[in-house]
């Protein structure tokens, strides 16, 4: 069972930015970090869960809400097994509890819904003041 921990949330002023972290464990035999499909999600108060960005892992492209395209970029780093979300020029509207999910997979079928993957973290508050 893949274990994700999420980290890096906090309060900034809109037009700041943040780095959320997501460290992933729990391999077994034949896993590894480059097999999986990961993702970056958010959850609003009174909303839902939306997918932000996806990553494979393996190699290949990533995809974006278009709420985010051009502030945020997902990375990762395999030496670590952490994935990234780097959050440029925050606005109000990001504020949110964020998730990182995963699933293992030969790819990623674009930001995919929730119930597509498999793991996910606790979470991540992040909160942009105007």
């Amino acid at each position: 069972q893949v274990q994700l921990v999420e980290s890096g949330g906090g309060s900034v002023q809109a037009g700041g930015a943040l780095r959320l972290s997501c460290a992933v464990s729990g391999y077994t035999y034949g896993t590894s970090f480059q097999r999986l499909c990961m993702a970056w999600f958010r959850q609003a108060p009174g909303k839902e869960r939306e997918g932000v960005a996806a990553i494979f892992t393996g190699g290949g492209s990533t995809y974006y809400a278009d709420s985010v395209k051009g502030r945020f970029t997902i990375s990762q780093d395999n030496a670590k097994d952490t994935l990234y979300l780097q959050m440029n020029s925050l606005k109000p509207e990001d504020t949110a509890m964020y998730y990182c999910a995963s699933r293992w997979s030969a790819s990623c079928n674009g930001l995919s819904t929730t119930d597509w993957y498999s793991n996910w973290g606790q979470g991540t508050q992040v909160t942009v003041s105007s």
